[in-house]
C-alpha cells in the first residue's frame, strides 16, 4: 500500500520495455552475440514502439548498417498484438521466418506463435502432382525424373514449401505443373483438400500471433478481396512492410489487369489433361484445347518480330507495330475459344469438380479477352510485354488511391463520403467501420532507400502516404574511411558504342587488381551482354578469374559461388548483373571490394508506363525530369552502392562510370543520395586505392590476426 506522498505507478510502457532491450547487456545481447547500442538503431524502435502505441502511419528509412531488423520486432514482439510481417522476397521471408524471429522469441522470453505464408505458387499442390503424372506433355526424362522427386518428397514434408526441396531448380518446368494458382485451384471440392498445404499454412497464420507474408501476396490479395488479406488482415493491428521500396512497383502489377498467351497455353493443356483423364470420349477435347493454343499463337504473331523483352505502347485500338484489325480480330478468336470450351465443359460439370473449375477459367479469359478488346478506361495505362509469350497489361500508375481507401479507410479522392447519396449508405457505414479500424492500426514501412528529399516523397505520395510520420535514420558505417567512389571522367558518354567496351576495361582493372571480387551492376541487358562477352574473353584468355553472368545460372546459385570467392583451390569471381541483382544482394567481407555501375540508372525513356507518369506530372504543372527521372535514378544508385559495404568493417571502391555524374548540374543532386564516401580524383588514384586494397587483404590473409 503506498503512502500519499508516492506516486502510483503502472505497467511500464512499451516504450520503456523497447528502451530496455536495446540497453547494453539486456535481451539484444543474448539475440546477436556482436550486439551493442546504436543511437539509430533505438531512435527507430522508439519511433515503431510510439506508432504502435497510438496507430497511425510511420515511414522510416534505415541506413545499411542500422539494425531496422531488431528496431521493428523487438516493439512487434514486446506490443502482445497481433502482427504483420510483409517483405519484398521469398528469400527474405524465410530469414526473417527462420532466423530472426526465432532468435529474438528466445532472447525477449516471449510466448509467441509463428507462422510463414507464401503464395500458392510455393506449395507443393498433391492434386495437380498426381495430375501431372498423367500428363503426356511432360517435356522430358529429366522431367519425369524432377517429378519423382517432387513425388517422394511429398511423403515425408510437413510445410509443402518446395524451398525446403534440396537441388530443385526454382526455374524447373515441373514446379507449374505440380503447384496451384488462383484459377486452377479446386477450394473445398478438391478431393486432395485435407493434404491441401495452402489450406493448412492459411489456418496456421489465423493461429498464428505474427504472421510473415511478401509483398506478391499481400497485393495478389488485395486486389481480388477489398477486406484485404481476407481474414487476416482485419484481426492485425500492427502491419509493417520491409524492403517497402518496392511497394508501388509490385502494387501495381496486381491492381490492374492482365492477359497471357502463357496462361491460354496452361489453361488448354489443362483442359486436355483432365478431360482425357476423367471423360475421355465424351467431348473432342484435343479439338477444344487445341483451338485455345492456335487462338493464343495468333494473337502472339500478329506483333511479328518484335524483340524479345519488347514493351510495346497501347495507347489506341492496338499496341504499336500491331494492325488494328488483325490485334481485333485475334482477341475475338481469343474469346471465341474460351467461350467455345465453356460450352465443351459444361456437357461434363457434373463429373468431376475440375471442370467446373476449368469453365471458371475458360470465362475469366474470355472476360479478360473482351476487356482488352476495349478502349483503356481512364488514368490508367496499357503496354504490351514480347516474350516468349505475350503478355497485356493494364496498370494504374501508382497505388495511392488502393492504399488510401482499402488500407487506411480513407475516402477516393475526389468522392468524399459527405458527398454519398442515400442509396450508399452501406458503402458508407461499411467505409466508415474499416476507417475505424484503420486508424487505430499501426501501419510501418521501412526500407534502406526510399528517397533522396526530407519527405522521401519518392515513396510516399505514390503510396498515397503523404500524411505519414517520416523518420530518417543514417548508417552508422564510416563511409569516407570504409569506402572511396572513383567517377572516370575520360569515359564515352552512355550514348557511344564504345561505352560498354570501356567500363569492362575499367571492370577488369579492378578485378584483376583485387583477384576478382568485382560486381558490375548494367542498366540494360544489352550492356550486360557485351561487359560479360569481353571479360570472359579476357580473362578466358588470361585464366585466373571465375565470370559470372546474370542468366547463366539460377541467381541463388550465381551470388552463392561469388561469395565463395578464391576458395578451396578455386580462383576469384567477377559478377555481371542487372535489374535485380541492383538490391537485396548481401556480400559482406573481403569477397566483394568493387561494385562497378556501368551508367547512371535514369528510368528507362521508352517504357510506357514512365511515359505515363511522366505525361500525368507536366499535365500538372511539374517536371518530370525533376520529380520523377532524377528521383527514380537516385533511390536506384543508392540501392546498387548499396551492395559494396555491408558490415563495419568492409571496405571497397564504388566505380560510377557515367561522366554525367561529375559533370552535369543534376550530378550534384545525385552525390547527395551516395553515403559520403572520399572521391578519387584520377585515375592514379583510382590504382594507388586498388593496391592499397589488394595489400590489405594479402595482410589479411597470410595473418588473420591482423584483420
Amino acid at each position: 500500500m503506498h503512502t500519499p506522498e508516492s506516486t502510483p505507478t503502472g505497467p511500464p510502457s512499451l516504450q520503456d520495455a523497447v528502451r530496455e532491450a536495446f540497453e547494453a547487456g539486456a535481451a539484444l545481447s543474448r539475440a546477436a552475440d556482436a550486439f551493442r547500442p546504436r543511437t539509430g538503431q533505438t531512435d527507430m524502435a522508439m519511433a515503431v514502439a510510439r506508432t504502435i502505441e497510438s496507430g497511425g502511419v510511420l515511414v522510416v528509412e534505415a541506413g545499411t548498417g542500422v539494425g531496422k531488423t531488431f528496431s521493428y520486432l523487438v516493439p512487434a514482439l514486446l506490443s502482445g498484438e497481433r502482427v504483420l510481417l510483409s517483405t519484398a522476397t521469398k528469400t527474405l521471408q524465410d530469414q526473417l521466418y527462420g532466423r530472426d524471429l526465432p532468435r529474438l522469441v528466445k532472447a525477449l522470453g516471449l510466448p509467441v506463435r509463428t507462422a510463414l505464408l507464401k503464395g500458392r505458387g510455393s506449395y507443393l499442390c498433391v492434386h495437380r502432382m498426381e495430375m501431372a503424372r498423367q500428363d503426356a506433355s511432360l517435356p522430358d526424362r529429366s522431367a519425369l525424373r524432377t517429378l519423382a522427386k517432387v513425388e517422394s518428397w511429398a511423403q515425408v514434408t510437413r510445410s509443402g514449401d518446395l524451398s525446403e526441396l534440396p537441388g530443385l531448380d526454382e526455374r524447373s518446368p515441373i514446379i507449374p505443373l505440380v503447384t496451384s494458382t488462383r484459377e486452377n485451384c479446386l477450394g473445398s471440392q478438391c478431393p486432395r483438400f485435407r493434404a491441401c498445404h495452402v489450406a493448412n499454412a492459411r489456418r496456421e497464420a489465423l493461429a498464428a500471433d505474427v504472421v510473415v507474408i511478401n509483398h506478391h501476396l499481400f497485393f495478389a490479395d488485395l486486389a481480388v478481396r477489398e477486406s484485404g488479406m481476407a481474414e487476416l488482415l482485419p484481426s492485425v493491428r500492427v502491419a509493417i512492410f520491409d524492403e517497402a521500396h518496392q511497394l508501388n512497383e509490385t502494387g501495381v502489377q496486381f491492381l490492374g489487369a492482365h492477359l497471357a498467351t502463357g496462361q491460354l497455353i496452361d489453361f488448354a493443356r489443362d483442359l486436355l489433361g483432365a478431360g482425357l483423364q476423367l471423360a475421355r470420349g465424351l467431348v473432342d477435347w484435343q479439338g477444344v484445347a487445341s483451338a485455345v493454343e492456335r487462338a493464343a499463337r495468333d494473337l502472339r504473331l500478329v506483333v511479328g518480330r518484335t524483340p524479345t523483352g519488347a514493351r510495346l505502347r497501347w495507347t489506341g485500338a492496338a499496341p504499336e507495330q500491331a494492325d488494328e484489325h488483325d490485334w481485333q480480330s485475334a482477341l475475338d478468336g481469343v474469346a471465341r475459344a474460351c467461350e467455345e470450351a465453356m460450352e465443351a465443359l459444361e456437357t461434363v460439370s457434373e463429373i468431376a469438380p475440375d471442370f467446373v473449375r476449368l469453365s471458371e477459367r475458360a470465362h475469366s479469359l474470355a472476360q479478360r479477352a473482351d476487356r482488352f478488346a476495349q478502349p483503356g478506361p481512364s488514368g490508367v495505362v496499357r503496354w504490351v510485354d514480347v516474350g516468349l509469350q505475350l503478355r497485356l497489361l493494364e496498370s494504374p500508375l501508382d497505388i495511392a488511391e488502393a492504399v488510401r481507401t482499402r488500407l487506411l479507410g480513407q475516402s477516393p479522392a475526389g468522392d468524399p463520403a459527405s458527398e454519398s447519396t442515400q442509396n450508399d449508405a452501406a458503402d458508407d457505414e461499411a467505409r466508415s467501420i474499416r476507417a475505424e479500424a484503420a486508424a487505430s492500426r499501426a501501419w510501418i514501412f521501412t526500407s534502406a532507400t526510399l528517397g533522396d528529399d526530407a519527405r522521401l516523397s519518392w515513396f510516399t505520395e505514390p503510396c498515397g502516404l503523404q500524411g505519414a510520420e517520416v523518420l530518417r535514420v543514417g548508417s552508422p558505417f564510416d563511409y569516407a574511411r570504409q569506402a572511396a567512389l572513383f567517377v572516370p571522367r575520360d569515359m564515352p558518354r552512355p550514348g557511344d558504342p564504345l561505352h560498354s567496351t570501356r567500363v569492362a576495361a575499367v571492370a577488369a582493372q579492378a578485378a584483376g587488381a583485387l583477384g576478382g571480387r568485382t560486381l558490375v551492376l548494367t542498366t540494360t541487358l544489352r550492356a550486360l551482354r557485351t561487359i560479360g562477352d569481353a571479360l570472359q574473353t579476357r580473362f578466358g584468355i588470361e585464366g585466373g578469374l571465375d565470370i559470372l553472368v546474370q542468366g547463366q545460372g539460377p541467381k541463388r546459385s550465381l551470388i552463392e559461388r561469388f561469395r565463395e570467392g578464391a576458395t578451396q583451390g578455386r580462383p576469384g569471381c567477377v559478377l555481371v548483373a542487372s535489374a535485380s541483382f541492383w538490391e537485396g544482394v548481401d556480400v559482406p567481407g573481403d569477397e566483394l571490394q568493387a561494385v562497378v555501375i556501368d551508367k547512371l540508372p535514369f528510368p528507362p525513356p521508352g517504357d510506357p508506363l514512365v511515359e505515363a507518369r511522366s505525361k500525368r506530372l507536366e499535365s500538372s504543372g511539374r517536371s518530370a525530369f525533376s520529380d520523377y527521372h532524377l528521383p527514380e535514378a537516385a533511390v536506384a544508385l543508392k540501392q546498387g552502392a548499396g551492395r559494396l559495404i555491408r558490415r563495419e568493417t568492409d571496405t571497397g571502391i564504388l566505380v560510377v562510370c557515367d561522366p554525367r555524374l561529375a559533370t552535369m548540374g543534376y550530378g550534384r543532386r545525385l552525390l547527395a543520395a551516395l553515403p559520403p564516401m572520399r572521391r578519387l580524383d584520377s585515375m592514379d588514384a583510382f590504382e594507388a586505392a586498388l593496391a592499397t586494397l589488394a595489400a590489405a587483404t594479402r595482410a589479411s590473409t597470410t595473418d588473420p590476426a591482423s584483420a
